[in-house]
């Protein structure tokens, strides 16, 4: 992840629940806060309600992957933090993959560069 750093402060976590947009779908939540940097800050957090430690660990591993693969179409200048859902536990990599898609489309994140 390149252009990407990650989010670990629980004071960072907070600006972004408290100031950023939300939005949810079956499997994620995603916050997103401008952070007015040339880089991206992602946080993912995963609750025990998921599942025990590698349940939370496999939806932790991906939303970072598919993160990762999407990287250089999203835009950057925010701090995202992603949250995986009960339903994530039991969700595929293609069900990850389309779940978030939905979401950074949805907050207008993604960029659609030409061949």
């Amino acid at each position: 992840m390149n252009r990407t750093e990650s989010l670990k402060k629980r004071k960072d976590f907070k600006i972004v629940f408290n100031k950023g947009r939300s939005l949810a779908n079956n499997y994620l939540v995603m916050y997103i806060y401008s952070n007015g940097d040339s880089i991206n800050r992602l946080g993912i957090s995963v609750s025990k309600k998921v599942g025990n430690s590698v349940v939370r660990h496999r939806v932790t591993r991906l939303v970072k992957e598919n993160y990762r693969l999407n990287e250089n179409r999203i835009k950057t200048g925010y701090n995202i933090v992603v949250i995986g859902r009960v339903n994530s536990s039991n969700a595929s990599f293609k069900d990850i993959e389309k779940s978030l898609n939905n979401l950074l489309r949805k907050h207008n994140l993604l960029e659609y560069k030409e061949k």
